[in-house]
């Protein structure tokens, strides 16, 4: 959890960007890629993160370890946020590597807006962690810590595969196993669902059903979901035969299964300890 002080600090940079992010349109994904490869930098280097958030050294001196480690070969933007970011004071010196992660995300939506494919790529993160949730061996591999990270990015890319999702989600998702981040796969994952669901600003409610659902029935489920949630609400329809009927619903962390494929196997189980 971070400490006021730097949620208020995250909070200010992120106002503060917005809109020369949204204004960069498709070279907003040329930020995004720099601000969290930097992210990956801090991550490893525990003394460069002290150096950026000592509040005794001089702004200048900060901006200067940040331009030669650049080498002038970022967008300029980049180079700005990063500068901001050392500017703030922060609750504990690890914090600045998630405002930078958190500002990277944001570029990434407005990138995801000018192409129109913020929706799509939400929603296929969304598809991303409602089809693993049955597969835990897979989840502990592609959140194992102490594996090598090119495994499990080989592992997920192999999963990945004929899925045919915008290259936008792949990466975020790559990026999700590639640096845990002392996270867990699944967290990332649906952290940033809510984070783009929270840009569009409406909640992305992932529905599974053996067949394609109607128009009025989606209009159905947007109603009672965003009854029950307070917000408007985009229902992600996924066709999986698989579940034979009924339906999985799935929104932030929050997962009902009320398939028929998986009341099948909750009786096979009952079954199996009553005999």
């Amino acid at each position: 959890m971070r400490g006021e002080t730097s949620l208020s600090s995250d909070k200010e940079t992120r106002a503060k960007y917005a809109p020369l992010l949204k204004s960069k349109g498709n070279d907003a994904l040329r930020v995004a890629m720099e601000l969290y490869t930097f992210v990956t930098l801090l991550d490893a280097n525990r003394p460069l993160e002290r150096a950026l958030t000592d509040p005794s050294r001089p702004a200048e001196d900060k901006w200067q370890v940040i331009d030669t480690i650049l080498a002038d070969k970022a967008d300029p933007l980049t180079v700005d946020i990063l500068h901001d970011l050392t500017d703030h004071q922060w609750s504990r010196v690890v914090h600045i590597a998630n405002a930078a992660e958190d500002m990277s995300v944001d570029a990434i939506a407005y990138y995801a807006d000018a192409l129109g494919i913020t929706n799509q790529v939400a929603g296929e993160l969304a598809e991303i962690h409602s089809a693993l949730l049955g597969m835990p061996l897979v989840l502990f591999r592609l959140s194992d810590e102490y594996s090598d990270s090119t495994a499990r990015a080989d592992l997920l890319r192999a999963l990945l595969v004929g899925q045919h999702m915008h290259p936008v989600t792949e990466q975020m998702a790559l990026n999700a196993t590639i640096d845990l981040r002392g996270r867990r796969f699944p967290d990332t994952i649906i952290w940033l669902v809510d984070r783009f669901s929270e840009h569009m600003d409406q909640v992305m409610v992932t529905v599974t059903t053996a067949v394609s659902m109607n128009d009025q029935q989606v209009s159905r489920l947007q109603e009672v979901y965003g009854r029950k949630l307070g917000k408007p609400v985009h229902i992600n329809s996924v066709v999986d035969p698989s579940v034979l009927g009924g339906m999985k619903v799935q929104y932030g962390s929050v997962s009902t299964d009320g398939t028929v494929a998986t009341q099948l196997k909750h009786l096979k189980r009952r079954m199996a300890v009553a005999g």
